[in-house]
């Protein structure tokens, strides 16, 4: 799949919540989404990551603008993770990649010189047409959810 670009349209993501329902990012037209990808649910660096975003979540909310987790883990492992930290916002379950892939986040890593394919933790801020108005690579945790706030307003 090829780089997606700051005002490109965003490819359309249909899949499981932490719930079970079945999401449709094109459900969410008319308000700014920030959509953004992790690599595991429940490790520090994604938890760090998810906290930030729920302790600003009531901002986000005043831009009129909702916060979509995704990552290749189950339904039940994203609901688990959803609860033990209090988030209040929906995570999507990837377990096919195909959304990881489709905004191009699929990648191949390296940890202690293995090579396997994961996710490159991105985030995308996409506006209420469905365009991508930012994006977010290579994600540095620390004041991340107030970096994507300021993108927002």
């Amino acid at each position: 799949m090829p780089e997606l670009h700051e005002g490109d349209q965003a490819p359309d993501i249909s899949l499981a919540t932490d719930t079970g329902v079945h999401f449709e990012l094109a459900s969410l037209r008319g308000k700014n989404v920030v959509l953004y990808f992790y690599p595991k649910a429940d490790t520090p660096g994604c938890t760090k990551e998810a906290c930030e975003f729920r302790d600003t979540s009531k901002k986000f909310s005043a831009a009129n603008t909702v916060i979509v987790g995704v990552s290749p883990d189950a339904s039940h492992a994203q609901a688990r993770f959803k609860d033990k930290f209090d988030l209040p916002f929906t995570l999507l379950a990837d377990t096919e990649h195909k959304a990881a892939e489709d905004y191009a986040v699929w990648k191949e890593k390296n940890m202690y010189g293995k090579k396997y394919m994961g996710v490159d933790r991105t985030t995308f801020v996409i506006d209420p047409h469905g365009k991508i108005k930012k994006i977010f690579p290579k994600v540095k945790v620390e004041g991340h959810a107030e970096e994507v706030l300021a993108a927002v307003s």
